[in-house]
């Protein structure tokens, strides 16, 4: 959804309040792709602090549905973010750019909510997901989930570096 800022240039101080439906069913980000499972309306306040600058702050809650790092069952996580954003509308894209202070959300006076949400959002995912903390995962063998019960595979899993020491073993059977 997008916001056009141009109304707030009118007087500095100015203040609006924005309540804005996300439109994104899903979110993208490197490490995939995630289904958004619940979503709430974004509340922005936005304030022209003079000379073409604005202050955004504001609040999104949001569930993602994210796959469990060992199992990959689907579990919800659910993000409450703050916003807090200072935009100078002054500088054209390469200025920002230049001052690595890149704001893919704003194109011209246009401030897109649903790429600002995403951006809040990149910076607050989980560096691991989990469906609880005693998750077993998946068996390496056969690919079940350990969760829901023993799979029956042999899990005696012989260390490699010990092959050197079986074979001299194995030559001592044999004599």
């Amino acid at each position: 959804m997008q916001i056009n800022l141009t109304e707030l240039f009118s007087c500095q101080g100015k203040v609006k309040t924005y309540t804005q439906n996300l439109e994104m069913e899903r979110f993208h980000c490197p490490n995939g792709e995630y289904e958004i499972a619940e979503k709430e309306p974004v509340e922005l306040t936005i304030t022209h602090v003079g000379d073409k600058k604005m202050e955004v702050r504001g609040e999104a809650k949001l569930t993602l549905l994210m796959p469990c790092d060992r199992c990959l069952t689907p579990v919800k996580v659910p993000f409450s973010l703050s916003i807090e954003e200072e935009l100078d509308m002054n500088q054209s894209h390469e200025d920002r750019v230049e001052a690595l202070d890149e704001q893919p959300y704003v194109s011209g006076y246009n401030l897109d909510v649903d790429q600002l949400v995403a951006n809040e959002l990149m910076v607050n995912l989980p560096m691991k997901v989990l469906c609880r903390e005693d998750c077993k995962g998946l068996c390496r063998k056969c690919g079940k989930n350990l969760n829901e019960g023993p799979c029956g595979c042999d899990d005696q899993v012989p260390d490699p570096r010990m092959s050197v020491i079986q074979d001299i073993f194995k030559q001592f059977k044999e004599v």
